[in-house]
């Protein structure tokens, strides 16, 4: 294996610390929405999520060692730009929620309606975030196959998440009012 594979592994390493990082801090968020008043709503479909985001640093790297993907400079290049732009999404996201940020959906709304920072464009952009950085992450080493099958995987996943969160975002007025008008993932689409 080349020195890129290895930084290449490193760069999944931190990424699944992080990873862990932002479950502990969700967890943290998601006891003190519970206390709040929030009511968590079920998910059977958020296994379909932890199935992706694990899959993606087990299948990106299982690609580049055993399918030995080459390093293409300029895709590199490329992809490590789309991966800390949706990582700079992502925090931008969770500092704009704050507390009221939980890897869980939780009918919060009586805590308040955030549209400040990215929320001003469109009503769901962590999940534009992961979908940028689930096809980014593995293409930094060229792992096609995993970059394919996570966004593929995760598509599915929103399919039915997105769903049932939009049911209890909307049944709030005030959310509906401020919300509905915006895209659901990128601005001015859909």
């Amino acid at each position: 294996m080349g020195l890129s594979v290895y930084l290449f592994l490193c760069l999944l390493a931190a990424v699944g610390l992080l990873r862990l990082i932002e479950l502990r801090v969700s967890r943290r968020n998601f006891h003190l929405l519970l206390a709040a008043g929030a009511v968590p709503v079920p998910e059977p479909h958020f296994k379909w999520i932890v199935v992706v985001h694990t899959g993606v640093l087990i299948g990106a790297a299982l690609e580049v060692i055993f399918l030995r993907r080459p390093l293409i400079p300029w895709l590199a290049a490329l992809m490590s730009v789309l991966f800390i732009a949706s990582n700079l999404l992502r925090l931008w996201v969770v500092l704009s929620l704050g507390q009221l940020w939980s890897v869980n959906v939780m009918d919060s709304s009586q805590m308040g309606i955030v549209t400040n920072g990215p929320f001003r464009l469109v009503r769901h952009p962590n999940y534009t975030g992961v979908v940028l950085e689930v096809i980014s992450l593995p293409l930094i080493h060229t792992a096609w196959i995993t970059a394919l099958a996570a966004a593929l995987g995760y598509v599915y996943a929103l399919s039915r998440r997105v769903p049932a969160e939009e049911k209890v975002l909307m049944a709030n007025p005030k959310y509906r009012a401020a919300m509905e008008h915006k895209a659901r993932f990128v601005p001015g689409l859909f």
